[in-house]
């Protein structure tokens, strides 16, 4: 096998790796932040349930403005 080949399915290896450890990590994090600032994480999706719908809003506005 050529050593260019080996060295990007190695590459492709840990960077599989990495991306299973974050996802891992964030998810972990989140539980802990739901747990134990159960307030603090209900005010964030809020926030975030909120900037979701202004965004939706404004993409219907500016349809809405296309046809009109």
């Amino acid at each position: 096998m050529p050593a260019r080949t080996w060295c990007a399915g190695a590459v492709g290896r840990v960077a599989d790796m990495v991306k299973k450890v974050l996802t891992w990590g964030l998810v972990a994090f989140l539980i802990f932040f739901v747990a134990y600032r159960p307030t603090s994480a209900a005010a964030v999706f809020k926030s975030l349930g909120s900037t979701l719908v202004d965004i939706a809003t404004g993409f219907g506005n500016f349809f809405s403005s296309l046809i009109a």
